[in-house]
């Protein structure tokens, strides 16, 4: 399917992608700070940043987003212009994110990924709830 898009527009759009502070983000801060868990946020002197650091449980959660990431969640879908681009840059982002992970583990963290498809009105009670337990247990 061809981009509806201009190469302005759409690069205009890409623009306003966030990467830190996201909504997923927000949501899974939003529930942990209700339950009594304290965090950090965007920790810059551990390996790829993590979205939040509960270090009283020596955790760390990214908050993925599926395209960002390639979930194979069915939200995923390889875009059809600049393929090539496309495939490096999130082929990139995969093993960056194995080797962030790997580097925290070996210094003693705990790594949690919550999906953005995890976080949908429907589903979003119960996987954050999961969460939670996941970090207390």
């Amino acid at each position: 399917m061809a981009d509806t898009h201009s190469k302005e527009v759409r690069s205009k759009n890409m623009s306003h992608i966030r990467s830190t502070n996201s909504k997923p983000e927000e949501t899974v801060r939003k529930y942990l700070f209700s339950k009594g868990l304290r965090y950090r946020k965007n920790v810059r002197r551990l390996p790829g940043c993590p979205d939040i650091v509960l270090p009283k449980y020596r955790t760390v959660i990214f908050v993925n987003g599926c395209f960002w990431h390639k979930h194979d969640c069915g939200r995923f879908v390889w875009p059809s212009s600049n393929e090539e681009y496309w495939h490096q840059k999130i082929s990139r982002n995969i093993e960056r994110d194995a080797e962030n992970q790997k580097l925290l583990m070996e210094q003693g963290w705990r790594v949690l990924v919550i999906w953005e498809c995890q976080l949908k009105k429907k589903v979003a009670a119960e996987n954050l709830l999961q969460l939670y337990n996941d970090i207390i247990h």
